[in-house]
């Protein structure tokens, strides 16, 4: 599957707020990173699995670039290893050995487990589709891009641009912004070289959405 070539921004009075991420451990980073503290800048927040082909092939080294290209406190990138299958194989160790072996440099967080399913809290949460999943979040913290499956760079660079500019002029705040969507995926994986799918039924491809 090939990457998206578009993505839509919402306009301001869309944007729902986001509840906070819930990670059990943190990596690439001494002061975990939380919304508030980033409150201001422009965030996109990475969700993938180690083993998700289109998290390796795309969605990780996307988000490496745009962790090196824009200025820190302009933008901020955060990864979350949101685990919903072959839990035995996606330990935490095992995913500090694959972002030492990749190079990524960007923090990233742990999902926290969740408690009687195979579907991590910030994932269920989120209502989270699968891996790999894009948020990106305006200078006041609310959800702008949400995107599942890979997505073009100069679609990403488009997107972030104008979160920027919005933030050059400084929009205030929209009180009463709707609340982001709280739903439960089912847990039954479908992968391929676009994307991991959560759903129910076998692992079949899942087909390109674009």
């Amino acid at each position: 599957m090939q990457p998206h070539r578009s993505a839509r921004v919402a306009e301001p009075h869309r944007r729902p707020a986001l509840p906070d991420w819930q990670a059990s451990d943190w990596l690439n980073t001494s002061a975990p990173p939380t919304q508030a503290s980033l409150r201001g800048r422009v965030v996109l927040l990475h969700t993938f699995q180690m083993l998700c082909p289109g998290c390796v092939l795309h969605g990780l080294p996307q988000a490496e670039r745009v962790w090196r290209a824009f200025p820190r406190d302009r933008l901020a990138v955060v990864g979350l290893h949101t685990v919903f299958e072959h839990h035995a194989a996606m330990t935490p160790a095992a995913l500090r050995a694959f972002v030492h072996e990749y190079g990524w440099s960007f923090p990233i967080g742990v999902d926290t487990p969740g408690s009687g399913t195979a579907l991590p809290r910030t994932m269920a949460l989120y209502g989270l589709q699968g891996t790999p999943t894009h948020l990106l979040l305006d200078a006041q913290g609310r959800v702008a891009l949400h995107h599942f499956g890979a997505l073009d760079d100069l679609a990403m660079g488009a997107a972030i641009g104008s979160l920027l500019a919005e933030s050059n002029a400084r929009e205030p705040v929209v009180q009463g912004a709707p609340r982001a969507r709280v739903a439960e995926p089912d847990a039954r994986p479908a992968c391929d070289t676009g994307a991991c799918e959560a759903r129910d039924g076998a692992a079949l491809p899942v087909r390109d959405r674009a």
